[in-house]
């Protein structure tokens, strides 16, 4: 089974090794129709402490490294969409 991997903003990097991520979904709302923003926020593995707050990442799921940590960031998205290897 492939892992998951999901698009977000980095809200906070206070941690050692660990950066929040907010990831945000759209969707139509079924009885108004009108699209709806839902957020949640992950707690992701960043070794290096390479990410800073407001940073564009990619993370993907991975083994539980601590009680809440069950992510890790792959790499930065550039303007254009682009993963860079973080």
């Amino acid at each position: 089974m492939p892992k998951r991997a999901l698009r977000g903003v980095v809200v906070s990097d206070k941690n050692d090794k660990t950066v929040v991520v907010r990831v945000e979904r759209r969707f139509t709302h079924p009885l108004l129709k009108k699209t709806v923003r839902r957020s949640k926020r992950y707690h992701a593995h960043d070794e290096a402490n390479t990410f800073k707050v407001g940073d564009r990442v990619v993370i993907e799921e991975s083994r539980p490294m601590s009680k809440t940590k069950r992510w890790t960031v792959v790499g930065a998205l550039t303007p254009s969409g682009e993963i860079v290897a973080g």
